[in-house]
């Protein structure tokens, strides 16, 4: 039986390890055709090698599909642009972008340096942007030239993103900026074809593993590995399948065999004056309107 994803074709960013390696493996058993990205950086950032990227690439075509390597920093304009030709070059088009890659500095928030924020949210909101600027420059001609587009971008937020995270404020400011950028996405590129989504996975990866050691342990005696990176692909692949073509601007939490969509910013409660405030009394308004409101879900990590 073909798969949900056959003959597509896919890149997905920081796809050596951990959760772009087994969203790259599942495209790749739904038979998309995949550019396996990734840089080859330390957990922070530093160095760099291909031999991640590549040796997926071998796993993929040992399962008989189709998956070539590329090194491209995904927050350097030229080379997300040319990570884009090469998935056209390589395999005559482009239908889907899972922007996945990235890294950490944490620090709290009084520690954290200049570099260590401008490297967090260069890598995070600056690689989920480039890459998928030069991915809907492609559907868009496609477009314009008349032809159907079916076209995915699925972004990578956090649950530090939509709730915050004690020691994480740069990464929590990155995803957040992620979950944002998703929603004008989809607003701006439907008409193109273009739909997209982002997902706050929770999963035992090189990220993860030492900030939830305690939590995210491995089963014993085979039992079901919940935290295991594969157990976040279906969503992926499903979304970036034509399947998912009705459904766009939404953030879904997944971990394990839960799917749940994460309900953003609303307008809440409001008092209209109908005039200006004086300062003194705004007090009250404010009293009165958190009453009215449901209580913030609490920052990762507070006390």
């Amino acid at each position: 039986m073909a798969g949900i994803c056959e003959g597509r074709v896919v890149i997905v960013t920081g796809a050596g390890r951990g959760l772009g390696r087994a969203h790259a493996l599942e495209f790749a058993r739904q038979g998309a055709k995949v550019v396996v990205n990734d840089l080859g950086a330390e957990l922070d950032g530093t160095g760099g090698s291909t031999g991640p990227a590549a040796a997926v690439v071998e796993e993929i075509r040992a399962m008989g599909g189709e998956a070539v390597a590329n090194g491209a920093d995904v927050a350097d304009w030229n080379q997300a642009e040319a990570m884009v030709a090469q998935a056209v070059e390589t395999f005559g088009r482009l239908d889907v972008l899972v922007n996945n890659a990235g890294f950490l500095r944490d620090r709290m928030l009084a520690n954290t340096s200049e570099e260590e924020w401008d490297a967090v949210v260069r890598v995070h909101l600056k690689g989920h942007f480039a890459p998928a600027r030069h991915a809907v420059t492609h559907w868009r001609e496609r477009a314009k030239a008349g032809e159907a587009v079916d076209a995915r971008v699925i972004n990578t937020s956090s649950g530090a993103g939509l709730m915050g995270s004690v020691g994480q404020g740069n990464y929590s400011a990155a995803k957040a900026g992620i979950a944002a950028l998703t929603l004008v996405q989809a607003a701006e590129w439907a008409r193109y074809g273009v739909t997209a989504n982002a997902i706050a996975p929770a999963a035992r990866t090189r990220m993860t593993e030492q900030v939830f050691a305690q939590t995210m342990a491995r089963p014993v005696d085979g039992g079901f590995d919940a935290m295991a990176p594969e157990n976040v692909s279906p969503l992926v692949v499903w979304l970036g399948s034509p399947l998912s073509a009705d459904v766009t601007g939404r953030v879904f939490e997944v971990e394990g065999g839960r799917i749940g969509v994460a309900d953003g910013w609303q307008h809440g409660p409001t008092f209209d004056k109908g005039t200006r405030f004086e300062p003194a009394e705004v007090g009250a308004v404010v009293a009165d309107l958190l009453r009215e409101a449901p209580e913030p879900a609490p920052v990762y990590g507070a006390g």
